[in-house]
């Protein structure tokens, strides 16, 4: 029967893991696991998402290098930060993705 290899040579029998557990929340403090929610979202909904978190981006870089002093210009940065400003994204922002599952 698959499953998790146990800790030691053997596996713990009933009362070993329960004094385990016992002595792992004797201070009070209850351990609190929990797991990340799973994204819900469809796939062309994220896609929409990301398109839009990269134009918002790119907006924001343009708005820097518009404020970056003029000595900088030049610089490496200046240059990256244009390249990114120049980025046609309208493309992107135009692609109607499926729905799947014939439902487009």
């Amino acid at each position: 029967m698959p499953g998790r290899k146990p800790l030691r040579e053997r596996a713990m029998t009933n009362a070993e893991r329960q004094a385990r557990f016992r002595e792992q929340h004797a201070d009070g403090n209850p351990k609190v696991r929990f797991r990340r929610p799973a994204d819900r979202r469809s796939r062309p909904q994220r896609w929409k998402d990301a398109v839009a978190e990269l134009v918002t981006l790119q907006e924001e870089y343009a708005q820097w290098l518009d404020t970056m002093p003029e000595q900088l210009q030049e610089s490496l940065t200046a240059e990256a930060l244009r390249a990114i400003a120049d980025l046609d994204l309208s493309e992107l922002e135009s692609i109607d993705l499926p729905k799947g599952f014939g439902r487009d």
